[in-house]
């Protein structure tokens, strides 16, 4: 789910199995899943899809982040509501009932929860924002309107709705797919364009040729021989772009 004027459920792709490497805490009235590694300063919020924040394959990336050096915490930023499941009806109307109180764009007092903690008991000195699919739609919007976010990198997601969309306060990597049925490539032309009219802040969209949405994260490279290198280009345009502003 990316498209915000015609939301629509994405397939799920391939799960995988995995069990990861942090711990699940309570932070105040949501719960997150954390990896910490040693004496580390800068940390990154990965935000789920739709699939919610116990997705094996959203644990795999912030295990990946963390192995880079950074805090990396994936809250439940449906707050214990449940996440869309492959075995839900998948009629449009169905989907968007389920988003109703699910909107990646209202999670204003979840950031400001993740953020203290991150900060308070965590040390974080600089905090970068990666998301997927209704994630990147959530991290558009964090780099709208966190000043103190440091980068965002926002995988296959654009916030529609918003007359002040383009003004980014944080640099920010729009990472999108070729053939990706839920965001047309007319929607990132012209996300690009009017971020190049508008934007002040850094900023780069790259689009992956043949592929589909959830390349990044929801493709297994072993058993996808033909996209491996562009999960691998994508996922170190991910990691790339964080170190370059944290």
């Amino acid at each position: 789910m990316a498209n915000e004027a015609k939301p629509c459920p994405c397939d799920i792709g391939d799960t995988i199995e995995y069990g990861g490497l942090g711990e699940e805490v309570q932070i105040e009235h949501i719960k997150a899943y954390v990896v910490k590694p040693q004496a580390s300063k800068k940390a990154v919020i990965v935000i789920q899809d739709i699939y919610g924040w116990q997705l094996p394959n959203t644990r795999y990336m912030a295990d990946m982040l963390s192995a880079n050096g950074y805090i990396a915490i994936c809250p439940d930023f449906f707050v214990g509501k449940e996440a869309w499941n492959p075995s839900h009806d998948i009629s449009l109307s169905t989907f968007q009932q389920w988003l109703e109180d699910k909107k990646p764009t209202d999670i204003k007092k979840e950031v400001d929860v993740v953020l203290s903690y991150l900060k308070e008991q965590c040390g974080a000195k600089q905090i970068g924002v990666v998301g997927f699919c209704w994630g990147g739609v959530a991290t558009h919007y964090v780099a709208l309107h966190y000043q103190e976010i440091k980068a965002a990198v926002s995988v296959y997601g654009i916030v529609r709705e918003r007359e002040d969309r383009f003004d980014l306060k944080s640099p920010t990597l729009f990472i999108f797919a070729e053939n990706d049925a839920v965001i047309p490539l007319d929607q990132v032309t012209t996300l690009e364009t009017r971020l190049k009219e508008k934007c002040t802040a850094d900023f780069q969209v790259k689009i992956f040729p043949n592929q589909t949405h959830g390349f990044v994260h929801r493709k297994r490279e072993d058993i996808n021989p033909d996209d491996k290198p562009y999960i691998e280009e994508a996922r170190k345009d991910m990691i790339n772009w964080l170190k370059k502003y944290l």
